[in-house]
């Protein structure tokens, strides 16, 4: 669960495309990435839990699941992934247990997720990953068959209007989005900051630290809400459910009429989505429908 804000002209170059992280040359990170590379997110995700929360200026915090997030996939889970069509892009895919459940079922699957750390558990546990944000340059864009905004990350940028825009970018016409939203009817932007339960200024209360001190935009947004933003942008809502008290969306990408042309930069595309993951004999076949 981390991104960053939909500002590509201040995003450091994307690393080469490989399976591991490009540790050996980070350069400098934008500054709404940095809360996803430091403590305390780091330490949350190195020790498999919390507390961690992302805290508002006026003290309000949001918990963060790191302990589920850090786990196996549940029953929740498994109905989002059941629905999963073609190669499946993971956007902030944390400690990767989404792609690395995908992959021991045999399918195609990539996490981007802006933490080192995040990257190389999901590494570990058998996923594919990349140190990446989403807005900058990804592997197979345009020919993704379904992508992953699970676990909040419909908030990444504090923009969904922004973050569709950039996901249509990345799927095949025709493709799936997946998305998580929250309940009740909430449509928020807040600016927040990781915190890990102990007082920013030793007494408690309010959180006083400039809002340009580690904090980063960030979006809450419910299933109406989602919808509100989707469909005068050419997607087109095929479910919704809630399973374990999580509400889930999912929205189909309008479909284009493809050319001789497309067809062929298809081939290329589809090349390049391959070089991202370990052969599998199982080839990529959509996961059935729940």
């Amino acid at each position: 669960m981390s991104g960053t804000v939909p500002n590509r002209s201040v995003l450091t170059p994307a690393p080469p495309d490989t399976r591991h992280p490009d540790t050996d040359h980070p350069g400098t990170a934008h500054p709404d990435i940095v809360p996803w590379s430091t403590d305390p997110y780091t330490d949350a995700l190195r020790n498999g839990h919390g507390p961690l929360f992302l805290r508002r200026t006026d003290g309000w915090l949001l918990p963060l699941d790191v302990e589920r997030w850090c786990g196996g996939a549940d029953a929740a889970d498994l109905s989002a992934l059941r629905r999963c069509e073609g190669p499946v892009l993971d956007i902030g895919c944390g400690p990767g247990r989404l792609v690395a459940e995908l992959a021991a079922r045999g399918h195609r699957a990539l996490g981007i997720d802006v933490s080192e750390t995040a990257v190389d558990h999901t590494l570990r546990i058998g996923g594919s990953a990349l140190r990446r944000s989403v807005f900058d340059p990804l592997p197979g864009e345009g020919r993704w068959g379904t992508v992953l905004l699970i676990d909040g990350n419909i908030g990444i940028g504090g923009d969904p209007h922004g973050l569709l825009l950039r996901t249509a970018e990345l799927l095949a016409p025709g493709g799936l989005l997946i998305a998580e939203t929250v309940s009740p009817d909430i449509d928020e932007r807040v600016q927040v900051r990781l915190y890990d339960g102990r007082a920013p200024d030793g007494a408690g209360g309010p959180d006083r630290t400039d809002a340009g001190d580690g904090h980063f935009p960030w979006a809450r947004i419910g299933t109406p809400a989602l919808l509100r933003y989707a469909q005068p942008n050419g997607w087109h809502p095929v479910d919704q459910w809630v399973a374990d008290g999580r509400p889930f969306v999912a929205l189909r990408r309008e479909r284009r009429v493809r050319t001789v042309s497309q067809s062929a930069d298809t081939a290329n595309s589809a090349a390049v989505i391959s070089s991202q993951f370990p052969r599998k004999t199982s080839g990529d076949s959509p996961l059935a429908g729940s």
